[in-house]
């Protein structure tokens, strides 16, 4: 097989390992193969591993989880930005950090991922107070707020529901993010490094956080039903063969395989679901469909991060191309 010039991955992540599936995109000259989902395997080893599939190219990976701060908490995170903040998670800090409170008394700065269960009375609002927040907007990134593409994200630090992605993010900062900048890994996170275009060089791994949900809307398709129903899941896949068919994306025959059975009956098939569709959403940035839109905020690039594909925000504005 001829060395991939590019190689692009989305993961859909959890806390659960079971539940992390991944799928992988490699452009040989100017064209795209997309291949079947496969679990993510060791989290610690990812950035490592995609490299050495790469055997040289750039490797863009989308990751299904916050990669950024909310503003409010900025003044509380001891550090200049947000690449400085995760560079200070060492040891205890990192221990304490990660650790979700199971009430509010153990909610701080310090600690701030709250609930570890589910708690009778308990409101996004007094988890905010609890971290000196006036209200319970202040724990969401800009990025995070609803828009005309899709609903409102959860924020980073709530951990309870099927919607949460606190979790996900405690999982892949602590077990992929934090080793792989311990050790010297040349990965580069967007924004916070620059635009897409810049960071992509042979021999690197770029980091981008992805919304399957808003990719969903950036591929001109949606789902009837829900993506944990076959059906569901199954509604939206012509749209994305027509996406891949007209963008030039081949689809390997475990692929084409998998989106025939609309990914599985099992638990996995929605994971597995997703991790395709953020490819495809990445691929769409990649092949200069959707921009890397930024929009023109310095607590973006420096604390929040941003969305890849993302160009409405603040529930219904929408920012300048």
């Amino acid at each position: 097989m001829p060395k991939p010039s590019l190689l692009a991955a989305h993961a859909d992540w959890s806390l659960d390992a079971r539940k992390r599936w991944m799928a992988v995109a490699r452009q040989e000259g100017g064209t795209w193969a997309a291949l079947a989902p496969e679990p993510v395997g060791e989290a610690r080893t990812l950035p490592a591993r995609l490299l050495h599939r790469a055997e040289g190219a750039p490797v863009v990976l989308g990751l299904d989880l916050p990669l950024g701060l909310p503003r409010a908490y900025a003044p509380l995170a001891g550090a200049e930005d947000f690449l400085g903040f995760l560079d200070s998670l060492t040891d205890e800090r990192a221990e304490k950090f990660f650790r979700v409170a199971a009430t509010l008394d153990e909610v701080s700065p310090a600690r701030p991922f709250y609930p570890a269960r589910g708690v009778a009375g308990m409101t996004r609002l007094s988890h905010a107070q609890a971290l000196g927040f006036a209200d319970a907007r202040a724990l969401s990134r800009l990025c995070d707020r609803a828009t005309p593409e899709r609903p409102a994200g959860a924020p980073l630090f709530w951990t309870l529901g099927a919607n949460q992605s606190g979790k996900a993010a405690i999982a892949a900062w602590r077990d992929m993010l934090l080793p792989a900048r311990a050790q010297g890994l040349p990965v580069r996170l967007w924004p916070f490094e620059g635009r897409l275009a810049s960071l992509i060089a042979p021999g690197q791994v770029v980091l981008a956080e992805t919304y399957p949900a808003e990719c969903l809307r950036h591929l001109f398709t949606r789902m009837v039903g829900s993506k944990r129903a076959v059906a569901g899941r199954a509604s939206a896949v012509p749209a994305l063969r027509e996406w891949a068919d007209k963008s030039g994306v081949a689809l390997a025959p475990a692929l084409d395989a998998a989106m025939a059975e609309a990914f599985g009956t099992d638990a996995a098939g929605e994971d597995r679901f997703d991790c395709t569709v953020g490819l495809f959403g990445v691929l769409n940035v990649l092949l200069g469909a959707r921009a890397d839109h930024i929009p023109p905020d310095p607590e973006i690039t420096r604390w929040e991060g941003w969305v890849l594909g993302q160009r409405s925000y603040e529930e219904g504005a929408s920012s300048p191309e």
